[in-house]
């Protein structure tokens, strides 16, 4: 079990609220964005948390009062952390500068966009030439200037699952690094843009250093190509993707990370006074959650066993989604035999399976664990088979506090209207 999670009995936790229940660490928040601010040091930078990730008001509250910025990729998420800045303000804990949200994604409605100029964000991180016009239409629209930089594809391989992989040409996101110079002098010329920065982001759950060196060797040629046509930047973002440990991968350390970034920019005239911004998310929050869930029975089908538990893929649909492994564990120790068990949900498709192949000694009503569940689990969870989304509480010493009531059934259908035809 990690250490983090030693004050606190799981398996008490699951019979007082219930499961399926993902239950999180503010503890290993805290620890795993120090991690990354402090190898900065002194130098000018901003951890932008990659909301996506991990959406929960609560948690977004606890990394805004670190002083964490965000990266967000929709209107939605732009409100919310817009009122986890109001709450953390209401209860007089921080005060949260607006300038501190980058707003990415490739598909950014006008109505998006109006909302993130009339809040105030730092930058918009472009993805496509025809943000340029709908960004610069509505900026003049509304009379004020928006800041702009420009998300480029390197063309750099993440070596990661492709599903998650972002930064080669076959993918959606961003600009081809060689169309750059002329996008840029194209935004130069429109009424109501700042350029400000350059941005890249190459994928998530990154293992190896080397994809990151990759693209920062052509992210800084591109500043010295910006700065003889007299385009100079104010910031450089590097954007994020750091893996955890969900089974044996060799791991990153964040200080190795940045202290590369720090002596490449420093060799690069034009590159070493710049703002540095990262976009970090499951790096920040994945080891600190857990998806608790309840053995509902065991069964044997000629041999294979099954383990059903009450969590589902609407709960946690990374497995099935991108064939994730996310280690499982019972939650308090067991006297049955262990046996090669699929830990499988109740949904009616194939795929509904938090693992595949697990030794386990388990027998009903255990309470299992679904390790490093903090990242893309809560957040991707859906009400498929009309199931109600699960309660989530935070870890805070040896306390839990309930940071979202489980959903009921009756809400899942509250929106609905009577047929009147």
């Amino acid at each position: 079990m990690p250490l983090y999670l030693e004050k606190i009995e799981l398996n008490a936790l699951a019979k007082q609220y219930g499961t399926p229940l993902y239950a999180y660490s503010k503890l290993s928040i805290v620890e795993a964005f120090k991690s990354f601010d402090e190898a900065f040091g002194t130098r000018a930078h901003t951890i932008c948390y990659a909301t996506k990730a991990n959406s929960n008001l609560a948690i977004l509250q606890i990394l805004l009062e670190l002083g964490a910025g965000f990266d967000i990729v929709s209107g939605g998420e732009l409100q919310r952390v817009l009122e986890a800045a109001k709450r953390s303000a209401h209860q007089g804990r921080h005060i949260f500068n607006p300038k501190k949200i980058i707003f990415s994604g490739v598909g950014k409605t006008y109505a998006e966009i109006k909302l993130a100029l009339q809040a105030g964000i730092g930058c918009f991180n472009i993805e496509a030439f025809a943000e340029i016009d709908m960004i610069n239409s509505m900026a003049a629209e509304l009379d004020i200037r928006a800041p702009i930089s420009l998300r480029v594809n390197p063309n750099v391989d993440a070596k990661t699952h492709p599903y998650i992989s972002t930064g080669l040409k076959e993918n959606k996101f961003g600009v081809p690094i060689e169309e750059a110079l002329e996008i840029y002098q194209y935004a130069a010329t429109l009424s109501h843009l700042d350029i400000i920065g350059l941005d890249c982001h190459i994928g998530s759950q990154l293992t190896e250093i080397s994809p990151y060196n990759d693209a920062l060797d052509k992210l800084l040629d591109l500043i010295t190509i910006l700065a003889s046509a007299n385009i100079f930047l104010k910031h450089l973002d590097i954007g994020g993707g750091i893996g955890i440990r969900y089974n044996d991968e060799t791991l990153i350390d964040p200080k190795d990370w940045i202290d590369t970034i720090k002596s490449k920019m420093a060799q690069n005239q034009h590159a070493k006074n710049l703002e540095i911004i990262i976009e970090p998310g499951r790096a920040l929050v994945g080891d600190a959650g857990v998806l608790l869930t309840t053995v509902t029975l065991t069964k044997e089908n000629e041999g294979k066993y099954f383990a059903v538990v009450d969590a589902a893929m609407n709960d946690l649909i990374r497995p099935s989604l991108y064939d994730a492994w996310m280690r499982i564990v019972n939650t308090k120790p067991s006297n049955e035999i262990k046996r090669i068990y699929d830990v499988v949900g109740p949904i009616c498709e194939s795929t509904d399976f938090l693992g595949k192949n697990r030794e386990l000694a388990l027998k009903s009503e255990d309470v299992l664990a679904v390790l490093q569940a903090g990242a893309y689990s809560f957040s991707m969870s859906s009400n498929y088979n009309s199931r109600p989304r699960a309660c989530e509480v935070l870890i805070d010493e040896d306390k839990a506090y309930i940071i979202r009531e489980r959903e009921s059934v009756e809400s899942l259908f509250a929106l609905e209207k009577e047929l009147l035809v």
